[in-house]
């Protein structure tokens, strides 16, 4: 019988605030060690923590944005245990009472987000360690999935719509590489239909290429195991990038192991229903809806769609571009194979491009228009990227102006016909790929410029057909 996955993922998304959870220090990334620190986030004893209101607004504009029900009563608890890069020997989170619980991303839905403090980081190095306590304090929301992932695709999918939501509705910068976004896999394999298996979880994998090598390492180790009549032993894992593979970390702890209690220094987190609403007022279009709208009304194919939504920066030029240009079609190519391409080869984000929305929709209407053929157009934006200059002006500048004139283009082809008389002869005999030849001296004839539709049409009517 063939083994079926079951796999949930706890993400941990740092809110985009300027200071902490409960204290007044900065949260910017890459400060000289143990710089951003203060008694609170250092657990001095008698420290008092305050709690952020804007991180309260972006924990509840997380929970709109994936279809969660916000409660307007929650309550912060100590989750005790020990490790030297969590100074006061707790975190304050959330637990029995959250913020938020239902919702969902797709077809996998979300069990709850609370909120908490991060840790700080270890830092190891030969048989040296080292603590860096600026992260500690840092404001998290940890979106906890219900166990209803089947696959490392599946969960890839996933994984990928919920950083882009948080990212749209800026409540996550979503960068996986400075730890802005993680996630823990909670893997387990049974026979479809069979009760839930034993699970491991693997900790803190800071890319989707982790991911989805760690979950199909998790699959196929605990698919040996039992098939060889082993026994999956619960437990809390890591993945090492360099292998590929995962290893044991400690036994998996359960929620009695953490000894939750409310925390007495906070009081319960009352949030008014008006509050809440005025917050879900202000979430933007989010990506799949984005999406489906730019399928329907401007006639995109669903992987046009979905490229075009990547990043609400991307969506909001595209839809700049359309409507300047007013060939949607015409600029989700461009989008998609140039400017993508430009920005790639520069290194650049989006709104370093020095390409505007503006100028690449005047570009679209000189191509419509006839102005100009498609291959000069790409030289017109090539150079556009380097100089930031108006379509118009490049165009002006190196001669690129289209021929659209049908006299100019018959006399230029009557030329042609004359001076290449035994091809001419040869292909009203029958020999029809010569066509092709003519036409390019026709181009030659023009300096490339006249217009191709036009010239093919013009040549085969004075050709006699």
């Amino acid at each position: 019988m063939s083994w079926e996955a079951v796999i949930g993922l706890e993400v941990h998304a740092h809110l985009s605030t300027a200071t902490k959870i409960f204290c007044g220090c900065p949260t910017s990334f890459g400060a000289a060690p143990n710089t951003q620190v203060c008694p609170v986030c250092l657990g001095y004893p008698g420290a008092l923590p305050v709690l952020n209101r804007r991180a309260v607004e972006l924990a509840i504009r997380a929970a709109i944005a994936t279809g969660c029900t916000v409660h307007e009563r929650s309550i912060f608890a100590r989750k005790n245990y020990f490790y030297p890069d969590l100074p006061k020997g707790y975190q304050i989170s959330q637990f029995d009472r959250p913020l938020a619980t239902g919702g969902g991303i797709g077809r996998v839905r979300i069990l709850r987000i609370h909120m908490e403090e991060d840790a700080g980081k270890s830092i190891h190095r030969g048989d040296v360690s080292h603590v860096d306590l600026n992260r500690a304090g840092t404001p998290l929301v940890e979106i906890v999935s219900e166990p209803d992932i089947r696959s490392a695709d599946e969960a890839d999918a996933y994984l990928t719509r919920l950083r882009q939501v948080l990212m749209y509705t800026d409540v996550c910068d979503g960068n996986m590489e400075e730890g802005s976004l993680r996630c823990d896999a909670n893997v387990s394999i049974r026979h479809p239909g069979d009760p839930l298996g034993t699970r491991t979880e693997v900790k803190n994998v800071n890319s989707f290429r982790y991911l989805r090598s760690a979950i199909d390492f998790e699959i196929a180790r605990q698919t040996a195991i039992l098939e060889s009549g082993g026994v999956i032993t619960q437990e809390t894992r890591l993945y090492d990038p360099a292998t590929g593979e995962t290893r044991p970390m400690r036994s998996k702890e359960e929620a009695h192991d953490y000894r939750y209690f409310p925390d007495p220094d906070l009081p319960p987190l009352v949030v008014e229903r008006a509050w809440i609403d005025e917050i879900a007022r202000s979430i933007p279009e989010l990506p799949h809806i984005r999406a489906e709208r730019y399928a329907r009304d401007f006639a995109l194919s669903a992987v046009d769609a979905e490229a075009l939504v990547t990043s609400r920066q991307l969506a909001e030029y595209f839809e700049a571009v359309a409507h300047a240009s007013g060939n949607p079609r015409a600029a989700a190519n461009w989008v998609r194979n140039e400017l993508l391409r430009v920005l790639n080869e520069q290194k650049a984000d989006i709104a370093a491009s020095r390409v505007t929305p503006a100028m690449l929709g005047n570009l679209i209407r000189l191509i419509d228009t006839g102005a100009i053929g498609g291959k000069s157009a790409k030289a017109v934006f090539d150079e556009m990227a380097v100089s930031g200059d108006d379509p118009d002006a490049i165009v002006e500048r190196q001669g690129l102006s289209q021929i659209s004139d049908p006299e100019i283009i018959r006399d230029a082809a009557r030329r042609v016909i004359e001076r290449n008389a035994a091809q001419v002869e040869q292909y009203r005999a029958g020999k029809a790929q010569l066509f092709g030849f003519l036409v390019g001296q026709l181009m030659k004839e023009t300096r490339g410029k006249a217009n191709a539709g036009m010239a093919n049409s013009i040549l085969r009517e004075l050709l006699g057909g």
